[in-house]
């Protein structure tokens, strides 16, 4: 059974397009927080030299990831794991003979968790990508941020309301304060992207040692 998300259907060119234009033409991806599959499923179909690895925190969805790469007959996505981001290892749960990924990954990809998440996810997140990420890989992430040098939105400050009300522990976060929290992990953001409907791309490298 396939779910749908319009924002999911609106955005996964955009997103496409921009990893198209950073990304080499192979390598091995993790999808955070994969959610309907949508982006997913989309991604494996036009990015064929990669492979992709989805996840999410809870199994609810997986069916749906499974439906959505089924429909596009894709051979390069893995079937999807449950990955707790807070854990201290990835996937959250896994056979004896795997209890953690194997190889490390190319790019990381996270998109929409961070404001419909408690805020420690976004340490969780940096962690993590830190520990699987390859030394060349990037941790990409995509969503409404909220930037103090720039005014907000009128319709980013009213999901940031919404969101709160939906749960305290919700809201967009500061861009800064995500940055933060990268720094910290080992990463220097390269690129912010503006993307359509007032959301941001974010691409955050390793930091050089020195």
């Amino acid at each position: 059974m396939k779910n749908f998300s319009p924002a999911c259907e609106r955005n996964r060119q955009p997103i496409l397009a921009q990893l198209q234009r950073l990304l080499p033409p192979t390598g091995v991806a993790l999808e955070i927080a994969s959610g309907t599959g949508q982006h997913i499923a989309h991604f494996a179909q036009f990015l064929p030299g990669w492979q992709w690895q989805p996840s999410d925190h809870a199994t609810d969805g997986f069916a749906s990831i499974v439906a959505w790469c089924q429909e596009a007959a894709l051979r390069n996505v893995a079937p999807p794991v449950l990955l707790n981001v807070l854990a201290p290892q990835w996937p959250t749960s896994g056979t004896p003979l795997q209890p953690t990924f194997a190889q490390a990954f190319d790019l990381i990809f996270c998109a929409n968790m961070l404001h419909i998440a408690p805020w420690a996810t976004c340490a969780g997140l940096m962690q993590g990508a830190a520990r699987y990420l390859a030394p060349q890989g990037r941790l990409i992430t995509y969503g409404p941020y909220l930037e103090g040098d720039l005014p907000t939105s009128p319709g980013n400050l009213a999901f940031d309301q919404s969101l709160r009300a939906q749960n305290p522990a919700w809201g967009i976060r500061q861009l800064d304060n995500v940055v933060a929290q990268a720094v910290t992990a080992g990463f220097t953001l390269r690129e912010r992207v503006a993307m359509p409907s007032n959301n941001l791309l974010l691409v955050f490298d390793r930091l050089m040692a020195r």
